[in-house]
């Protein structure tokens, strides 16, 4: 296939406006841009006044968001979507709801689509205008039963109103496998079919757009269009390479570190032949810098190595002051240990803002997975830390009537109370989760028996005003069976 993206992103929005074909499915290996040509497509259908931008869904596995990568989110999100720009379709959708009492992300996928979609669409069978929901990265979800149960209702589904799925995901068997990718029935884009001359001159481009509007303010050049060229031929049709490149080189003001950072990102290497390749040398690289032990001290590196494995293998969205109330550090300190590592790895400026993590699902499979022994990280380091944290965390905080509630009659308020911080609230949620994990759980025995079996009531009120009841029940059971402590069960009956 040959084209650029530009050529791509235009075959969508004429499939978009189109009476034909209800499903596009756009495929492409880790790393080569599916999720940019999704923001920018939903961005362009904004503009098209013959289009309406129903609803749209990233799915992701490193963003720190459960939500973000469980199946049954995605339908309901999608209607919740279109609920808020039709009244027509959320007076139907209100309808089928009260009819079909409990339909929620929890249901099954299967028991979803007729009444979140389905049935309220039927009341914009007369709209003109294409309906169109965007569905990204699918392949990151964690339950491939259900990511091909999704698929096959998405390919069944039919109805009187103009509506269309964009899907992007990698070219995974089970969804290769499915019926979306029928050619007959759908539209089919592959970006790992690109000609690769035409990729490469799209990564040029970008690279050369983000090099111009980030000047140093200097009367000379830092670089030229022979270094553009370059390191557009060493991200090898990859653009997540390209922005990890650009991201360490453009973290600093100073002209003179900037330009040593782009030749010495130059000077990679590309000589590894599998599709990884230059990517891992690019990660290689910015990890190796950051904790050279020229310019680390070896506590510092310790600790950076533990802030990494903390945020690759935390289960929410947390902040800064969620991980150093975790860890028992200051924030200050963790910001530190990150500052070397932006290139790769997201950090809010506002310390309780919810974000930490990854910037690409390629850099945790590639440091807990492929990195070299010296720089690979091993997941119990940071289940380790994490499950620790959290047992003091409720040692800490759980405490009688934490809910302040005047009566047990009294129903729980709608939005979670202030007075249970995010550490809290993660501790609560998580704890189980990283001790199944850990590397050696009979160290963990004592401090459960000392710590949680006491203060199960108190967490089980924090579990309630979160709404999720539920999920401690389900949680309590797991603990019994992956740890082996039933007296904490016969205690809480």
């Amino acid at each position: 296939m040959t084209g650029t993206r530009v050529d791509i992103l235009k075959r969508c929005i004429d499939w978009a406006r189109s009476d034909f074909k209800s499903i596009l499915w756009l495929a492409g290996m880790a790393g080569t841009g599916k999720t940019s040509i999704a923001v920018t497509l939903c961005r362009m259908l904004q503009e098209q006044p013959d289009v309406i931008l129903a609803g749209s869904f990233f799915c992701s596995r490193t963003s720190n968001d459960e939500a973000r990568a469980d199946v049954r989110r995605i339908l309901p999100t999608l209607a919740t979507s279109l609920a808020n720009q039709s009244s027509r379709f959320a007076a139907k959708l209100a309808d089928e709801l009260m009819a079909s009492i409990g339909v929620a992300a929890h249901r099954p996928v299967s028991g979803q689509i007729r009444p979140l979609l389905q049935h309220p669409l039927a009341a914009l069978s007369s709209e003109t205008c294409s309906i169109v929901f965007v569905i990204d990265g699918l392949d990151e979800c964690s339950n491939d039963r259900e990511v091909n149960e999704l698929l096959g209702e998405i390919s069944a589904f039919t109805c009187s109103a103009r509506f269309k799925f964009f899907i992007t995901s990698r070219p995974e068997t089970q969804i290769r496998g499915s019926p979306i990718s029928d050619r007959v029935k759908n539209e089919v884009l592959q970006l790992h079919a690109l000609d690769a001359d035409n990729v490469t001159e799209d990564i040029r481009t970008y690279i050369d757009h983000m090099f111009t509007r980030n000047p140093l303010g200097t009367s000379e050049p830092w670089y030229s269009g022979t270094d553009v060229q370059t390191l557009a031929n060493l991200a090898n049709g990859l653009f997540v390479f390209a922005s990890t490149a650009i991201g360490y080189i453009l973290d600093t003001w100073a002209a003179e570190d900037r330009m040593a950072r782009l030749r010495t990102t130059l000077s990679i290497a590309n000589s590894s032949k599998v599709a990884t390749g230059p990517l891992d040398e690019m990660y290689e690289f910015v990890i190796t810098r950051a904790t050279s032990t020229s310019k680390v001290e070896p506590q510092e590196l310790a600790r950076t190595q533990l802030v990494l494995a903390c945020i690759l293998t935390s289960r929410m969205p947390i902040s800064l002051t969620t991980l150093a109330e975790l860890l028992g550090k200051k924030v200050d300190i963790l910001r530190a240990s990150l500052q070397r590592l932006r290139a790769v790895i997201h950090v809010p400026e506002e310390p309780d803002q919810p974000g930490l993590q990854a910037l690409h699902a390629s850099f945790r499979d590639y440091l807990l997975q492929r990195a070299s022994a010296g720089v690979r990280i091993d997941r119990s380091l940071g289940d380790d830390a994490l499950a620790l944290g959290c047992l003091k965390m409720m040692e800490k905080r759980l405490h009688f009537n934490i809910s302040q509630s005047r009566s047990s009659y009294e129903a729980n308020p709608l939005v979670k109370p202030n007075f249970i911080a995010l550490s809290l609230e993660y501790a609560c949620l998580h704890w189980i989760y990283h001790i199944s994990d850990v590397s050696r759980s009979s160290l963990f025995d004592k401090s459960i028996d000392v710590v949680f079996r006491p203060r199960i009531l108190f967490w089980l009120e924090v579990m309630s005003v979160l709404g999720q009841v539920p999920r401690a029940a389900a949680m309590l059971v797991f603990a019994a069976v992956t740890v082996c402590f039933t007296a904490l069960l016969d205690d809480a009956c």
